[in-house]
């Protein structure tokens, strides 16, 4: 890091609000922040016993110059803030995917016979607009509801009224013809103020509406438009039942409730539209640059960026996670609703059940966006491709072991190996590892002691001639080999240099030089190899970095899982085990009967022997044990 003529140009840096912007040598902007002081903000950077994040660590080792923009007011930083961060889309900055335009619904109504359109851009026109939504395909969603409930026109020809005939849309009851006069213009705005109100959740006004239409037709006995107009009817009832199911508690609120999900550096946010106490959309949004960020941090980007760009803010906006600067926020959203926003985190009751179903769907979208990237043969192709040229393997890796070590304070320690053949996970290859030789805490010991368990057949079937991977040093391909006896094309340690040295060791020892080493530090997602000081640091997005990630995840996945079974399995154990006379069978029985051991203890000996096989001896013994 090298900043020209530092100390000075902090001197006469103002201590008023701004945006600040760290740049790289070709003056590329690495990170925009913004603070109500700049001086004291960016010395903070530049203080050498500061103690940053992983993240700020990373992104000053690249700074070679800062630029800063003084604005008027803190509410005005924040403003250019999410202006830069769009503009630049910094490599540090948490940020919404994809630098468009996200689409909205726009509803003219000073046209003659309105349209409804989607824009990507929201004008101050007097038009009525909804939105944002993530992509294409929700809003065209959307629009294929609105189609099914309103008979509005979706063609784009002028309207005169003297076509000879109408499209197919009105004889399937999806457009109420004004191109032929079938409607005039009044009543063709009213289905136009049905949609808006519909879109707003206010649907009882609507079904009003056409109730009393549907029976003014029975009566007029124009039955066939009746019977038109009462399936609309139920159809909306139907849409409008399943919206309030699902939010039956926001009691005729307008809210937005926010929920998310992380992996790696993408955090998948859901956020739900709650309009009149129904819920009347919802839409899932990608935020890239995460990596290292406290949820905090990443709910704070989201909101500040996503709420910038959308035309309406609601009365309340629940969230899974609390925001930074929740004051600034606040009244910025204030200002530009133009009435009372507020803020807050869910915490209990229905409130907290709305967020959590939130984050439960951005969990789901999360996993399908990982499904849908792993299922794509031709991305698992380049990050193998990569992962060989990155670590220098003598082969493709398409067979890649992981191991991971799992323990509290020493307690229940385990160990795990999970296998991944052709960027694929292969369950069957799993193994678990109980840690049995290493007393205290000593993850490199427990690493090696499961190394060996695993490796030691492998080294004598080698020295028997069976060889190493993908016909490297000859081929086991040759001789089918099962289980143990398969070598990996590469094998992986969760941890940093320190475990990478335990487990070389153990190869060492072992005699094994044919299978490739490494393994991945958490913090830094840094990747070590034996004989290289320097750790290999791969690009964020980089494919070869997301594999290794997905293996580690899965191989401390593994590990966790089967070390919380034994905890709870060691914590379950009760003084009804330790009476003389009570198994398993007899134990299930007295749980189900009493209830507890609470439930036992307080239970007389003629109510234990009510349990059958209990006898009274049996049942005095109990007692005096518990």
């Amino acid at each position: 890091m090298a900043i020209p003529s530092l100390a000075n140009r902090l001197r006469v840096t103002p201590v008023g609000p701004g945006v600040y912007q760290m740049k790289d040598e070709q003056g590329r902007v690495l990170y925009v922040g913004k603070a109500a002081n700049l001086r004291s903000r960016l010395r903070s950077y530049f203080t050498p016993a500061a103690h940053h994040e992983p993240k700020i660590r990373r992104m000053l080792t690249r700074v070679a110059d800062y630029d800063y923009i003084v604005t008027d007011s803190p509410a005005e930083a924040l403003i250019l803030e999410n202006t830069l961060i769009k503009k630049h889309r910094p490599a540090f900055n948490a940020r919404l995917k994809d630098d468009k335009t996200y689409p909205y619904i726009k509803i003219d109504r000073a046209e003659e016979f309105p349209q409804i359109y989607i824009t990507r851009r929201v004008e101050n026109d007097g038009a009525v607009y909804f939105g944002p939504f993530a992509t294409a395909h929700s809003i065209r969603k959307t629009l294929a509801l609105l189609k099914k409930l309103f008979p509005y026109r979706s063609c784009t020809k002028v309207i005169t009224g003297n076509d000879a005939r109408p499209c197919l849309e009105f004889f399937i009851n999806r457009c109420a013809a004004p191109c032929t006069g079938e409607i005039d213009r009044k009543n063709y705005h009213k289905i136009i103020d049905q949609v808006v109100l519909f879109m707003e959740g206010k649907t009882e006004p609507v079904l009003a509406d056409l109730k009393k239409k549907m029976l003014d037709a029975s009566d007029a006995l124009e039955f066939e438009r009746a019977a038109v107009l009462r399936d609309q009817t139920r159809a909306i009832e139907r849409v409008s039942e399943e919206q309030q199911i699902k939010t039956a508690s926001a009691r005729g609120h307008d809210l937005d409730a926010i929920g998310m999900a992380t992996q790696n550096d993408q955090a998948c946010l859901e956020v739900f539209f709650v309009r009149n106490g129904k819920l009347i959309g919802r839409d899932t949004f990608v935020m890239d640059g995460t990596q290292d960020d406290p949820p905090e941090r990443v709910m704070t980007g989201f909101v500040k960026q996503f709420y910038q760009s959308t035309p309406f803010v609601p009365k309340r906006i629940l969230l899974q996670h609390p925001v930074e600067e929740a004051e600034e926020i606040q009244q910025w959203l204030r200002e530009k609703r133009g009435g009372a926003v507020t803020i807050r985190m869910a915490q209990r009751g229905p409130n907290r059940r709305l967020v959590e179903m939130a984050a439960a769907n951005a969990e789901q979208q999360l996993s399908q966006m990982r499904i849908k990237w792993w299922s794509n043969t031709d991305a698992l192709q380049e990050a193998m491709t990569e992962l060989q040229e990155e670590l220098n393997l003598p082969a493709l890796p398409r067979t890649i072991e992981c191991y991971d070590i799992s323990n509290i304070q020493g307690s229940h320690p385990v160990g795990s190996m999970v296998t991944f053949e052709d960027g694929a996970p292969r369950t069957s290859r799993y193994r678990r590892f109980k840690i049995k030789k290493v007393e205290g805490i000593d993850d490199y010991a427990m690493m090696q002691e499961m190394l060996r368990r695993r490796f030691k057949k492998l080294a004598q079937s080698h020295g028997k001639g069976v060889s190493g991977p993908n016909g490297v040093d000859g081929s086991y391909a040759e001789r089918p080999a099962k289980g143990w006896d398969k070598a990996p094309d590469l094998v992986i340690i969760d941890g940093g240099k320190g475990h990478l040295s335990a487990a070389l060791e153990v190869f060492l020892e072992l005699g094994i030089d044919f299978i490739p080493l490494s393994s991945i530090a958490k913090e830094n997602e840094w990747i070590f190899v034996p004989q290289t000081p320097e750790p290999i640091a791969l690009s964020r997005r980089s494919p070869a970095l997301h594999l290794v990630q997905r293996v580690r995840d899965e191989a401390h996945r593994f590990a966790v899982t089967y070390h919380r079974k034994l905890r709870s399995k060691s914590s379950t154990r009760s003084s009804l085990d330790m009476v003389q006379g009570i198994g398993p069978k007899r134990k299930r029985m007295l749980m189900r009967r009493f209830g507890s051991l609470k439930g036992i203890r307080k239970a007389t000996p003629d109510e234990i022997m009510t349990v059958p096989g209990i006898t009274r001896s049996l049942a005095l013994r109990l007692k005096q044990s518990i």
